[in-house]
């Protein structure tokens, strides 16, 4: 019996370039990498046990089919020239209503979120943005907003003042950090912190009048750690949001699915 084929799937995001290895439909394993720059290294293997050296190493896989999802224009060159490669556009995804400028990675979790769990879904996802993004029970776009993601807001408060620290990519905060600081660093944390968590109830409690008992979903890079913030300063909130890391990938995988069908 054959073994089922080989495939990847690649989220081209703001910050970093999120990779999934899939055999069939069983996802194996997923990793991030930098965005490239200069001229790609070709490379492909379908038995090494793991990709080596990530964050230095530039490739494409050659011979195996590479399933594209991209929010930065400029690096999609880098894989346009593949003759494996298929780019997701938004009517690749059976959402209803969306409108233009619609993300492609917004379709692509939410869609994700469906075939996880059904509709209506919400979904949060904490990456560089943080977004949220609903759909209801017949799969039409609700709607969403976009602010500032968790990281990104302690680096820009760095970045823009004279006076404030800069923080790493993984913010030094801790469960102890007061809500009514004094020092500066545990202000800014509190004030991020706190602020998002009360966004993302009022956001939550509003889609549960809406949609009562329906279903809420995070994702993204900085999805687990602000789930813990939510458990920790809100349980019974924390307690309906489900975690899932690898919803974009369930809704590029759909999305595969559907087209090989066709």
């Amino acid at each position: 019996m054959d073994r089922p084929e080989l495939w990847l799937a690649l989220v081209i995001g703001n910050s970093r370039l999120h990779w999934a290895q899939f055999r069939g439909d069983r996802l194996q394993k997923t990793w991030n990498t930098s965005h490239l720059s200069g001229s790609p290294t070709h490379l492909c293997s379908q038995s090494r046990e793991e990709f080596l050296d990530q964050e230095k190493t530039e490739w494409l896989m050659e011979s195996c089919e590479i399933w594209i999802a991209s929010v930065v224009p400029s690096q999609n060159p880098y894989w346009e020239s593949n003759p494996n490669a298929h780019f997701i556009s938004l009517q690749s995804v059976p959402l209803k209503g969306m409108y233009p400028t619609f993300g492609i990675d917004r379709a692509l979790v939410l869609w994700g979120a469906i075939q996880a769990v059904g509709g209506p879904a919400l979904v949060i996802d904490a990456g560089t943005a943080l977004t949220f993004t609903a759909a209801d029970g017949h799969h039409q776009l609700v709607g969403g907003a976009i602010l500032p993601g968790f990281s990104l807001q302690f680096r820009s408060l760095g970045e823009a003042t004279a006076a404030l620290p800069i923080y790493p990519s993984t913010p030094p905060i801790h469960p102890s950090s007061p809500r009514w600081a004094l020092n500066t660093e545990d202000a800014i944390a509190s004030g991020i912190i706190h602020t998002l968590v009360a966004g993302i109830q009022s956001f939550v409690e509003d889609w549960w009048q809406q949609f009562p008992g329906s279903a809420v979903v995070m994702t993204g890079g900085d999805g687990e750690l602000l789930h813990q913030w939510i458990k920790q300063r809100s349980p019974k909130l924390a307690s309906g949001i489900h975690l899932n890391p690898q919803l974009i990938f369930a809704g590029i995988q759909a999305v595969r699915n559907q087209d090989r069908r066709e």
